[in-house]
Parts: structure tokens; C-alpha cells; sequence
């Protein structure tokens, strides 16, 4: 039976002192120089004592790297066979039944081939710290659920292999491998990320400049989050004697059917993030999105809000911003998020109407205008 986040979260908890612990490197492109930081770890750690196996390790024929993989045990993939072909994917019975101290899974956001036991590695891993198996995984910040929309309005690149949020609420430690995008592109050039034969054009595509400078970006507040929500957390164990302890911010996004409410979920996500607050969103069912196609993409938008870690609200309302103010008023929500399409003319006139209905019913709450079209 497959589980549902909160599952995962409660089964491997580590306000419960249950289960391994999970230690992610985390980068902001292939070819920083994340799997090989994996592997000279595990062989610190190896040499200290500690029984570390490989789960799973892509060198991409990298001569570095299969060199360090020639130190490690490497427990062997399971062949799977699919649509008449054989594809090779982490074992995780056979990890289960040895038993290691560490193992080693690189990239998080793979997709499973289908009939393995779960459907994405991040599971296979859930279910080793389950076990008590401490994990070192790697993952690219493009492969973040909630920063996907933004990567593809910076690179125009559709990422389909993704981590949601909620899974990072595991991590113990992230640790940033970071490298300048002069020194990332230099690395390419010498053919030591990609063969030479694909350089050219990936320097031209996902790898120029400016896409590695905001990607960077995007890591590296990634990372500062982590650290800030640490701190805090340290701040509140410390004065949980004392009182005058500020209230959690509570953000909601309201989404409609529009396939674009994801970026508008993504942004309230990021905020939620950086306030470290609690994250809704909305759907209000004025029975205007009956047809099947209407029906498929608000099914993916709230699955995508789950993804980020929010917490979902269907509403059946007449109007949105009575039924918005309400559940507004309800859940002590203090910052709510709009999405706003290029609307003229009488659409305009009744958006603008309807926010004034809203702001005149709703609690004093700060609101957002956000643009939905990227």
C-alpha cells in the first residue's frame, strides 16, 4: 500500500529518535561535484569503522568517480524487466538484509522503472531509515518540487523528475557543493561532466551562464532556509520557559483550475519557506470547473500543493472572496496569495471587485498580487 507524506513523516520521525539518519548533498548542476563528495565521505567513514555499502551510485562514466566506487562494497542492482527490456535499479530488499551502518543512494529524485517495489528512490530511502539504515544521498536544487516552475521560467527546461518538499522535512543535514559557473563550465570544456561530443551544446542550452547563476541562487537560499529553520528551532527548544514566543505565520494560496496555479502554489511555498510558516492552499467550487478537462488539472495542482507540504482546502462557496474570507477568518490565516491573470475589460472590472469584497470581509491579513503567467 502506498503511504501518504504525513505516513512517511510519522513512521520515520526523528522527533522520535526513530530510524537512520539522512544526510543529503545537495547542488545546483550536474557536474558540481556532488557524487564524488558522497563517496570520499564514505570512505572516511569506512576507515573510521563505519559499515558503508553502495545502494546506488551513477558514475556516468566518470573516471573519478568509478575509481572511488572501486573502494566501497556495492550491494548489486536488482534487473527488472520491462516492455521486453532489462533495467537495473537499487535493491532495496537486498540493502535491507544486509544490514549496513550508511548507505549510499545518489540522485534522490530518480523514477523507479515500473515494478520495482516503490515507484521513486526517495521511498526506497524512507523505508532504509525506517529500517535504521543512515542514508548519504545527492540531489540537484532543479529537482525540488517547489522550485521546478521557477526553473523552467529561468531555463525554459521542463524538469519531470522531482522531490517533494515534505521530504526534506527528514533531512538531518544538507550540505551545499558548490562551485562557481566560471569553474562548472570550465569542467564541462574538459569534457570531465559530459562527453566531449555533447559539451557544445550543452554549454549553449542548460549549462550557459546565466541559467547557472540563478540556479546557484536558488541553492544556496535553499540552504540558508535549512539553517535559519535550525536555528530556530534550537532558539525555541532553548526558551521554552519564556514567554512572548511570536506567533507561526500562516500563509494560503486560493488556485483555481488554471494548469498556472502551480507557480502561484511554488510562490507561496518559497514564502512559506523563508517565514518558516505554515503553508495552505485553497480551491473554492462555485461548480464552474465540471468538465474533465477542468477536473485533470485541478487534480495535478492539488497534488502539487501536497507535494510542497501544504495543506489542502476544498471550499464550495458562491462567490471566491466570501468563501476565501471566511476560511481566512476560520484558520487564523495572516498572509493570503491571489494570482492575477493580463485580464481587460469587464474580467478585469470583476477581479478587481472581487479582491475589494474580499479585503472589505476578510480580517486584517496582508495580501499578495501575484502574476501567474511567467
Amino acid at each position: 500500500m502506498t503511504k501518504t507524506p504525513e505516513q512517511w513523516l510519522e513512521d520515520v520521525a526523528p522527533t522520535k529518535h526513530k530510524g537512520g539518519r539522512f544526510k543529503l548533498f545537495l547542488g545546483y548542476a550536474p557536474g558540481v561535484g556532488k557524487t564524488h563528495t558522497m563517496l570520499t565521505e564514505a570512505i572516511r567513514r569506512q576507515n573510521r569503522g563505519e559499515d558503508v555499502v553502495i545502494g546506488v551510485v551513477e558514475t556516468h562514466g566518470r573516471k573519478a568517480v568509478a575509481e572511488l566506487v572501486a573502494s566501497l562494497e556495492v550491494v548489486p542492482r536488482k534487473i527488472i524487466e520491462y516492455k521486453g527490456a532489462l533495467f537495473e535499479e537499487m535493491d532495496v530488499d537486498a540493502i535491507l538484509a544486509r544490514k549496513p551502518q550508511v548507505a549510499l543512494v545518489d540522485e534522490l529524485a530518480h523514477t523507479n522503472i515500473e515494478g520495482s517495489k516503490h515507484r521513486k528512490r526517495y521511498e526506497d530511502v524512507l523505508e532504509l531509515l525506517d529500517a535504521g539504515i543512515d542514508v548519504v544521498s545527492t540531489m540537484n536544487i532543479q529537482h525540488l518540487e517547489s522550485v521546478t516552475p521557477t526553473v523552467q521560467g529561468v531555463t525554459g527546461i521542463q524538469v519531470r523528475e522531482t522531490v517533494p518538499d515534505w521530504v526534506l522535512q527528514r533531512v538531518n543535514e544538507v550540505v551545499m557543493i558548490d562551485l562557481t559557473p566560471e569553474a562548472l563550465q570550465n569542467r564541462m570544456r574538459r569534457g570531465d561532466v559530459y562527453p566531449q561530443e555533447r559539451v557544445g551544446r550543452a554549454l549553449g542550452n542548460f549549462f550557459r551562464e546565466t541559467n547557472l547563476i540563478a540556479l546557484r541562487e536558488l541553492a544556496l537560499r535553499q540552504v540558508a532556509q535549512v539553517v535559519d529553520q535550525s536555528l530556530e528551532q534550537h532558539r525555541v527548544v532553548e526558551e521554552k520557559d519564556h514567554a512572548g514566543v511570536p506567533i507561526r505565520e500562516r500563509i494560503a494560496v486560493c488556485i483555481s483550475s488554471n494548469p498556472a496555479a502551480q507557480y502561484l502554489i511554488a510562490r507561496g511555498a518559497r514564502m512559506a519557506q523563508a517565514m518558516n510558516a505554515e503553508l495552505s492552499v485553497i480551491y473554492i467550487d462555485m461548480g464552474q470547473d465540471a468538465s474533465e478537462a477542468n477536473q485533470r488539472t485541478l487534480a495535478a495542482n492539488l497534488r502539487f500543493a501536497e507535494n510542497v507540504g501544504a495543506k489542502v482546502a476544498q471550499l464550495e462557496g458562491k462567490s471566491v472572496a466570501s468563501a476565501a474570507a471566511e476560511y481566512v477568518n476560520r484558520n487564523h490565516i495572516t498572509q493570503v496569495v491571489f494570482g492575477r491573470s493580463a485580464t481587460r475589460g469587464w474580467k478585469r472590472f470583476f477581479y478587481l471587485s472581487a479582491i475589494h469584497q474580499f479585503l472589505r470581509d476578510a480580517p486584517a491579513v496582508d495580501v499578495h498580487i501575484v502574476t501567474q503567467e511567467r
